[in-house]
């Protein structure tokens, strides 16, 4: 499988890599997840992306491939518990990620990044520093955004993240001119 340097990070990520969303919302089996994990991992994948809020994703990822956790790049967001309402609050935030890694079975992510964070709370700086803080205490290697419009804008602006996960389709292009070509300016990873 074809394989690209993920912005300025020290990662080497796979072309395709598995969102979890999917797995926690249909409710996947166990053994579902394992086999579908586990034979994606062999044929070369090598990005797992998930949430807390992905319902039981995380817990399905670190059952199924956490002994493996040498064989890929693990990526998650925190922001939205559940799928409650978001909750920007750094302790939140910390709180959020220390139980994904439990979750995850590891002691640590490629990836934390950012649930759709408003430019509102992006400008305030308490959740980048939240952010920073995850990866001071090895929580995290790397810290991104994950969103679209102007708060992504923001994101890649701000000059705080690594990577930026947004969103492009046949019916919303916008990334494509207002602020992809920055984030590959600034060697941001983008997904």
């Amino acid at each position: 499988m074809e394989r690209r340097r993920f912005g300025k990070t020290d990662m080497n990520v796979s072309v395709l890599g598995f969102g979890g969303s999917e797995i926690g919302y249909e409710g996947a089996s166990l053994s579902t997840v394992s086999k579908l994990l586990n034979e994606a991992l062999d044929a070369g994948l090598n990005v797992i992306d998930t949430a807390e809020c992905y319902v039981a994703s995380e817990e399905l990822i670190g059952a199924a491939i956490g002994k493996r956790r040498n064989d890929y790049y693990l990526f998650t967001k925190v922001g939205h518990e559940r799928g409650s309402n978001p909750d920007w609050r750094p302790e939140s935030l910390l709180r959020s990620l220390e139980r994904s890694l439990k979750r995850l079975k590891t002691g640590y992510v490629d990836l934390v990044q950012l649930h759709s964070c408003s430019e509102t709370e992006l400008r305030k700086g308490h959740v980048i520093d939240a952010l920073r803080r995850a990866r001071e205490r090895g929580y995290t290697r790397y810290i991104g955004y994950s969103g679209d419009s102007k708060a992504a804008m923001y994101a890649v602006q701000s000059g705080a993240f690594d990577t930026l996960q947004t969103s492009v389709n046949i019916a919303d292009q916008e990334a494509l001119e207002l602020y992809l070509p920055l984030a590959q300016q600034r060697d941001m990873g983008v997904i």
